[in-house]
């Protein structure tokens, strides 16, 4: 699966990951995520759908404690995210989406 290389909203690259949509429902921007595997760890979550640069910066983002998983503050920078969980940072919401076989 290839990335695709877009602008962000200041104009900096980033990379998108194709598995993922967004859609805006008021002020929450949802953000549809297909998983690929069983689960994804959050921090690179947060890097494939386009939210940070990079895994490290995922990492350092979930620290912060602005993070939340199924409506709990996560500060596992590696945990498991599975289809059904909802991530949310700030005014983004990541819906995870099963695996399509």
């Amino acid at each position: 699966m290839s990335l695709a290389k877009t602008a962000n909203r200041n104009g900096l690259p980033e990379w998108k990951f194709p598995a993922a949509r967004l859609r805006y429902n008021g002020q929450m921007k949802i953000i549809e995520f297909k998983l690929e595997h069983d689960y994804v760890e959050l921090n690179q979550l947060l890097k494939l759908v386009g939210l940070c640069g990079s895994g490290g910066m995922g990492k350092a983002i979930v620290a912060s404690g602005i993070v939340s998983v199924n409506g709990e503050i996560e500060l596992r920078k590696t945990c498991k995210i599975v289809a059904g969980n909802i991530v949310q940072i700030e005014d983004h919401e990541i819906h995870v989406l099963a695996a399509q076989d």
